[in-house]
């Protein structure tokens, strides 16, 4: 006798092709959720929520399309949009009765089936409508054609609902930074030493273009996600869907989320190879690369601060050391880079994993749908922590920057149209060797006055077009 049988109280006996299986009476799934159950003990990373949501979202489109269509009956389309509403509007149910792990079978098969299940056990015992699993909830589509769709649905509105608008605070916190702190001249540095002068503004002013770049390059790729292989159901020649079934259905699906979703037009592409989620997960591991050089920046700007470079003061949020009294940290720039890290990491098992689509099929759609949901949930998190906690509370130092800018020596090079190269080159050498500014042994010569100095310095640092 097996364990279930011997610990069968408080159980249901479920059913499927393969036979019978207990299942715990207050569990929602049924029969083949618990084989995978049973059977996929490895790790406990559990399917994105948000993939859940959308395979729900994809089984009420489904149900209302195939009503339209003749293919069920008023009655059962009613009752599986019921049950779309419950689970959408109760977190725990998420939580409590969707139980599979991320490494399972290639297609994500289990997991459809986990959801068709919930959603005809909730018609069953709430509705009193005996709607099937498969015959009705799965009707007219196979899970190689509803997982990809769930994919790019979810991607796109984990894309407009989080990252986005992570990535707008940020660029907003940037720009006031530079608004605030405009017309400040400081030194500019290339190969890490002092090079010309640059207005503080027109140097974050590269972040915030590089923020604007990567919202275009996501709006790009999304037009690629906005493509629904719904309709393709097992290889994608639509067998078992009804004519006009994929039309029909993604046209609800644009209409309950508000986002352009259309029918992708290829279905054998659409099944066979994953392009889209590729592509967003490189722009995302692009991003990564931009906010580590972001995050540098700004760590060596503020560095010291009292022994090193300290133009920029960053917030102190917590105590740096666990011995050295006073010491502060650039925390949220460790952490931004941290979770950058992992998120290039991500973007190359999503690249492997679509190497796995053979034939009509790919077969590692879990792995990549959780570590695009990971990037993203990851880098909205550390944006907006990054943006709340650092960015909108640097200060500028002043007096850093105007002792810095008497130091740097580099400044001779705008001195160059008005004194030429050779006599800038005699003064940075004498003011070095007498540990002078510039400023000073230039008026010292009678090369400059104080007046043309200044003016010279502030039009070097201005943008030319």
């Amino acid at each position: 006798m097996d364990t279930d049988t011997l610990n069968a109280k408080n159980k249901r006996i479920e059913h499927d092709s393969m036979g019978e299986i207990f299942v715990e009476d207050d569990k929602l799934w049924g029969a083949q959720t618990q084989r995978s159950l049973n059977n996929f003990v490895i790790g406990d990373y559990k399917m994105p929520a948000e993939v859940i949501k959308a395979i729900i979202l994809v089984k009420k489109c489904c149900a209302d399309a195939n009503y339209v269509l003749g293919q069920i009956d008023k009655t059962k389309a009613e009752a599986i949009s019921f049950a779309y509403t419950k689970l959408l509007n109760d977190e725990a149910l998420i939580i409590n009765h969707f139980p599979l792990v991320v490494w399972q079978t290639g297609s994500g098969t289990q997991t459809n089936m986990n959801v068709n299940e919930v959603i005809s056990r909730i018609c069953l015992t709430e509705n009193k409508t005996v709607v099937h699993p498969n015959d009705d909830v799965n009707k007219g589509q196979s899970t190689n054609d509803v997982f990809p769709t769930a994919m790019h649905i979810a991607a796109s509105l984990a894309v407009h609902q989080q990252l986005l608008p992570s990535i707008a605070k940020l660029k907003d916190a940037f720009v006031s930074l530079g608004v605030k702190n405009k017309g400040v001249i400081k030194v500019g540095r290339t190969h890490l030493m002092d090079a010309t002068p640059i207005f503080f503004e027109d140097e974050i002013s590269a972040y915030i273009q590089c923020l604007s770049d990567i919202e275009n390059q996501i709006l790009n790729t999304l037009t690629l996600l906005y493509k629904l292989p719904l309709g393709g159901t097992a290889v994608g020649t639509g067998l078992n869907a009804a004519e006009g079934f994929a039309a029909q259905a993604v046209k609800l699906i644009a209409k309950e989320t508000g986002l352009p979703f259309s029918e992708e037009a290829n279905k054998f592409y659409g099944l066979s190879l994953k392009n889209a989620v590729v592509a967003l997960n490189g722009v995302l591991s692009s991003f990564a690369t931009d906010l580590i050089k972001i995050a540098n920046d700004l760590r060596f700007l503020s560095c010291g601060p009292n022994a090193g470079i300290n133009e920029i003061s960053l917030p102190s949020n917590e105590p740096g050391s666990s011995i050295m009294p006073g010491k502060v940290n650039p925390t949220q720039c460790e952490a931004l880079i941290m979770v950058a890290c992992e998120v290039i990491g991500n973007d190359l098992t999503v690249k492997i994993a679509h190497t796995q689509g053979q034939l009509q099929l790919n077969a590692a759609m879990p792995v990549m749908a959780f570590k695009t949901h990971e990037s993203i949930r990851l880098l909205s998190d550390a944006v907006n922590s990054f943006c709340d906690n650092c960015v909108k509370g640097i200060k500028v130092n002043i007096q850093t920057i105007q002792k810095n800018n008497d130091l740097n020596l580099m400044v001779a090079t705008a001195l160059t149209p008005k004194i030429g190269y050779e006599a800038a080159a005699s003064l940075v050498k004498k003011a070095y060797l007498q540990n002078k500014s510039l400023k000073e042994t230039a008026a010292e010569s009678g090369l400059l006055t104080e007046d043309e100095y200044e003016t010279l310095i502030k039009n070097s640092a201005k943008k030319k077009n």
